[in-house]
């Protein structure tokens, strides 16, 4: 491959006239540029330079090298502006994962605050279970993800790199007229004779509410599955039982139901920002990331 540097050198000096100019230009001394053509030349194999009375001339070969190398320049030229763009985070465009609830609550202010700093860049959100959720960031399909974790259920450090932005606590949904709807906060232990909508058996906040109710001494009784956290919410506001919830579930929160804090006497989940640990990252993802982060900060009480 041809080096650029010697295609440069050969560009000035038809430009210019002389060896003297290019190196001049590019603060060598002429013998050092002499040398590099020199070496250009043994890799063609042909002349590219012939000495007349008013300079240095190219000869057709040379012609034909200065004209590539011109197109060249501006390639690379351009190759350096659009990176310096992306830098600058005047374009790009990242693609990143998260999970509904945090999608329905949290993400959509750190996207609005996003798009309002860094307008130019494209972003694109993938929502889905856990399990797609790190097998697109295992292919790449997504650079980034909002993930979640509970004390018994860690993940693994050694699969991610993975940053903490914030506990989701585990919150109590009870009917606007049930007898605890005005406290601020309960004991799981308080629950022990209620009915309980749960979501479906595979779903996660079935094992909080078995452990949390294990803590507290009973078994809790099931009334009702529901599909999601608003169908839950639906059930629980017309007497159908009560429900657990991470806060994240409840910002949309029905108008039949209150939400009641259940402090330590339930577990709460990490929510957490996921990469692969081998990528290499963009100045877009970075900045999202930091302003994830801001919003988690300014927000954060929200949850808990």
């Amino acid at each position: 491959m041809l080096n650029i540097r010697r295609l440069e050198l050969l560009l000035d000096v038809v430009e210019l006239g002389s060896i003297t100019a290019a190196a001049d230009k590019h603060v060598y001394s002429p013998s050092g540029v002499s040398q590099q053509l020199r070496r250009l030349e043994a890799e063609i194999g042909q002349p590219l330079l012939q000495r007349q009375t008013r300079g240095m001339v190219p000869t057709d070969a040379g012609h034909v090298l200065a004209a590539h190398t011109r197109r060249i320049l501006r390639q690379m030229a351009a190759a350096e502006a659009d990176l310096a763009e992306i830098a600058g985070l005047h374009r790009g465009s990242l693609t990143m994962g998260t999970f509904p609830t945090l999608g329905g609550s949290f993400l959509p202010l750190v996207i609005s605050r996003f798009k309002k700093e860094y307008p130019a860049i494209e972003l694109h959100v993938r929502s889905s279970r856990f399990e797609d959720l790190v097998e697109m960031l295992e292919n790449g399909q997504v650079g980034m993800s909002l993930l979640w974790d509970y004390e018994w259920n860690r993940i693994n450090p050694g699969d991610f790199a993975l940053t903490t932005v914030f506990e989701d606590a585990t919150a109590l949904i009870v009917g606007k007229d049930h007898r605890l709807a005005r406290r601020k906060q309960v004991d799981m232990a308080d629950l022990a004779t209620e009915e309980w909508i749960v979501r479906g058996e595979a779903h996660p906040v079935v094992e909080v509410l078995q452990r949390s109710a294990r803590a507290a001494g009973f078994t809790p009784r099931i009334a009702f599955q529901a599909n999601d956290y608003q169908e839950a919410q639906a059930m629980v506001s017309v007497g159908l039982g009560i429900a657990l919830a991470p806060r994240t579930a409840v910002v949309n929160k029905h108008p039949g139901v209150s939400i009641v804090s259940l402090g330590s006497s339930a577990p709460s989940r990490r929510v957490l920002l996921a990469h692969r640990h081998d990528r290499v990252r963009a100045a877009a993802e970075m900045a999202f990331q930091a302003t994830l982060l801001e919003v988690a900060k300014d927000t954060t009480a929200d949850f808990r």
